[in-house]
C-alpha cells in the first residue's frame, strides 16, 4: 500500500515521504480501515511516540497522522461493534502507525459508525479537534449553562468546534484569534472577539473558564482571568502559573466513542460544522504539514474518493 513516512527525526517536514509499505496486520481487537480521508497535527513530527513504541524502541518508517475515516475492510479476532463494509471514522494509537495511508490497524474501540450522509472529509476533522473541545469544555472545565468561556484561536481546528459547542450549552463565548478570524469565530457564534495582536486581553475581565491552544504568553496571562472557582484548560503545555484560586489543567485528547458518536449527530442533524480548510491528496502531504502554510480550520488529505478510488 502506499503510505506517507517518516524515518530521519532531524529532517522535520522534509522527511515525510510517499512509499509503499506493507498492509497492516490485524490484530486482537483491531479493525483494519481502507482510508478515505486523514487528519494530522503538524506538531506531531515531535512528538516521542511518532519514533518509538511504548518500550522506547525506535519504529522507523512510522506512518503519522491520527484521525481517519473510511471504511472497515477486516476485523481481528474478539472484535466486536463493528462490521466489513461499514462506515466508520476515529482515532489512531498513538505509538501505532498512523492514517496517512491506503490502510490502517486501529483499535475498534477507537472508531465510532458514520452515517451514509456525512462526508468523508468531514469526518476526518473531527476525532483531535472534536473530542479536544468536548473534552476541554464538559469533562475537564464542566463548562455549564450562563458561564462565561474565553476561547483561544477560535478559529482554528479545535477552538471552532469549541466555540459551538460552548454556545450550544447556553454558555456566553469570547473568542480570540488573529484579524482575519473576526468573522469567522463570530459566525460561529462568539459573541466577542479579540484581536491578540492588537486588543488587550485584560479587558476580557473574569471567566469561568478559558480554554487555550497556544501556550507561551498568551497562556501565561489567561491564568490572571480565571475568576475564583474557575478552570484554565490547555492543550499546549503544562501551565507553570496557577490561577489565583482557581485551577489549571493540561490534558491530551483521549479516544471515546460515545463522543466521537455524539459529535458525528451533531453533523448530521447541523448542529455542528467542522470547517474543513484545504483538502490534498497523499502526494501533497509534505506542503500539507508545513508550520508556514495557514489556512482556517483543518487541513485534510483525502486518500480515497467515495467510491473507493485513489487520489494521486
Amino acid at each position: 500500500m502506499r503510505a506517507i513516512t517518516v524515518r530521519d527525526r532531524e529532517a522535520g517536514v522534509q522527511g515525510l515521504t510517499l512509499t509503499d509499505m506493507p498492509h497492516p496486520h490485524v490484530a486482537e481487537n483491531d479493525a483494519i480501515v481502507r482510508v478515505h480521508a486523514a487528519g494530522f497535527t503538524p506538531g506531531e513530527l515531535d512528538w516521542p511516540a511518532t519514533w518509538t513504541d511504548r518500550a522506547g524502541r525506535d519504529r522507523t518508517p512510522s506512518i503519522p497522522g491520527h484521525e481517519l475515516s473510511g471504511v472497515v475492510v477486516e476485523l481481528g479476532y474478539g472484535t466486536t461493534g463493528l462490521t466489513v463494509g461499514q462506515r466508520v471514522f476515529g482515532l489512531t494509537d498513538w505509538a501505532r502507525n498512523g492514517s496517512l495511508a491506503e490502510y490502517a490497524a486501529v483499535e475498534a474501540r477507537n472508531l465510532a459508525p458514520l452515517a451514509a450522509d456525512i462526508d468523508h472529509t468531514v469526518a476526518a476533522a473531527l476525532p483531535i479537534s472534536g473530542l479536544t473541545a468536548w473534552q476541554g469544555l464538559f469533562v475537564h472545565a464542566h463548562l455549564t449553562t450562563g458561564q462565561t468561556v474565553l476561547i483561544h484561536g477560535a478559529a482554528g481546528g479545535v477552538g471552532s468546534i469549541a466555540v459551538q459547542l460552548a454556545r450550544e450549552v447556553g454558555a456566553h463565548v469570547i473568542g480570540t484569534g488573529r484579524a482575519d478570524d473576526r468573522e469567522v469565530a463570530l459566525g460561529l457564534g462568539a459573541q466577542t472577539f479579540l484581536d491578540l495582536d492588537v486588543d488587550d486581553l485584560q479587558q476580557v475581565g473574569q471567566v469561568d473558564v478559558v480554554f487555550d491552544v497556544i501556550g507561551g504568553d498568551i497562556l501565561e496571562r489567561s491564568t490572571e482571568l480565571v475568576r475564583p472557582g474557575g478552570t484554565l484548560v490547555t492543550i499546549a503545555v503544562p501551565p507553570a502559573v496557577q490561577p489565583k484560586d482557581g485551577r489549571a489543567i493540561f490534558f491530551v485528547v483521549e479516544p471515546d466513542r460515545a463522543q466521537l458518536t455524539d459529535l458525528a449527530e451533531r453533523v448530521r442533524t447541523g448542529r455542528l460544522k467542522p470547517i474543513v480548510g484545504a483538502v490534498r491528496p497523499l502526494s501533497e502531504t509534505a506542503s500539507a504539514f508545513s508550520r508556514r502554510r495557514r489556512t482556517p480550520g483543518k487541513t485534510i488529505i483525502q486518500v480515497a474518493d467515495e467510491q473507493g478510488t485513489q487520489q494521486s
